[in-house]
């Protein structure tokens, strides 16, 4: 009795600490959501729709913050109310193909070549905007930049501690130099306040491209989260459904989006019980407006070293290397087109170019 005890409260131990480790992976990120302008209680009540649709379903796959998509809408839209119209609208979008089943649909008609090479373009995205993070505070995020690379490169390619240790690291350097951190976090919001979206030709191009990332990030990372388990695994249209309304619901009161990501939970023992703790313990961090505070400590250019390897060196290389290893008709010209045009552009003018260039090479027209 005692040794099953002992079993039982040792698995319990590792679900909070696998909670505790993607926790302190998304708190950077979290930072990041803010200095777009991104409030913290509506972002905690899409982790709160996601805890209890994992807890329903059963599902292994957890969602948080996800740089990608933090970065596209924080760019893609010029003010906040634009970048929370297209968040919004990318959800509905998301729970409507995942509730039709019409994701699986844009899956097969585009292909794995075009699927991959839109997220390299993508991983192509981060890294720029890493480097841009120069231009704003060449010191801050240089020493990301290098204590993430060396941290990546030297202690065994974990994410987990190239974010903790590159963000840790620059935040020091930057309390040394006495830089004014945490200028750019804004969290306005005292109140659940609903923000009337608005439409135009910008938001609709942003809306698009956000849920053409989520598509790929989806399946890539849903299925790498999944096969961290014992044989659990993933329904895609499941996890689309719960992460668009997340999304939809935290856009819909000037929340950040929150979206699947690579998670370590799966590979706790209770892989369902550990993602639902991390999201519980997210949302509890947001209600308490935590994550302002900390930004006081943290500067936004911390995460720019982070950024860099997720894109350059982690990104680029897995999804191009599948997508230029297709054997599609003019699959090398159809890869290399949709991953510049979704770097030169965004991910939905990326995929539907791919996909054209894609259907005109199997017809023979070109």
């Amino acid at each position: 009795m005692e040794t099953v005890f002992m079993l039982s409260f040792a698995d319990i131990l590792s679900d909070i600490l696998a909670a505790l480790g993607v926790v302190l992976n998304g708190i950077p990120q979290g930072l990041l959501a803010l200095s777009y302008g991104f409030a913290s209680i509506p972002t905690g009540i899409g982790f709160v729709v996601g805890a209890v649709a994992c807890m329903a379903l059963g599902s292994v796959a957890p969602i948080s913050f996800q740089a990608e998509t933090i970065v596209l809408a924080g760019t893609m839209g010029k003010n906040l109310r634009e970048r929370l119209s297209m968040i919004l609208y990318a959800g509905l979008i998301m729970v409507a193909l995942g509730l039709t089943g019409t994701l699986s649909f844009i899956v097969d008609l585009a292909g794995d070549t075009v699927i991959n090479a839109m997220m390299a373009g993508v991983g192509i995205l981060l890294a720029k905007i890493a480097l841009e993070g120069l231009k704003k505070n060449k010191l801050v995020t240089g020493t990301s930049l290098i204590s993430a690379i060396l941290v990546y490169f030297f202690l065994g390619n974990n994410l987990v501690l190239t974010i903790i240790i590159s963000v840790v690291v620059s935040s020091i350097v930057a309390k040394i130099a006495k830089q004014d951190i945490g200028g750019g976090i804004t969290d306005e919001v005292k109140k659940l306040k609903l923000v009337k979206p608005t439409f135009n030709l910008n938001i609709l191009r942003g809306a698009l491209a956000l849920a053409c990332l989520t598509i790929g990030a989806n399946i890539a990372f849903g299925s790498i989260t999944a096969g961290m388990t014992e044989g659990m695994a993933v329904n895609i249209d499941h996890l689309t459904v719960y992460s668009g309304l997340a999304d939809a619901v935290s856009g819909l009161f000037g929340g950040g989006p929150v979206e699947a990501i690579i998670s370590a939970t799966a590979a706790a023992p209770h892989p369902v019980t550990a993602g639902v703790i991390m999201m519980l313990i997210m949302a509890a961090i947001l209600f308490l407006r935590l994550l302002p505070k900390i930004g006081k400590y943290v500067p936004s250019e911390s995460i720019f070293g982070f950024l860099f390897i997720l894109g350059a060196v982690v990104t680029v290389p897995v999804n191009a290397g599948i997508a230029f290893g297709g054997t599609i008709p003019g699959n090398a010209i159809v890869a290399g087109v949709t991953l510049v045009v979704t770097a030169g552009s965004d991910p939905f003018f990326g995929l539907v170019s791919g996909t054209a260039l894609r259907y005109l090479f199997e017809a023979g027209i070109i």
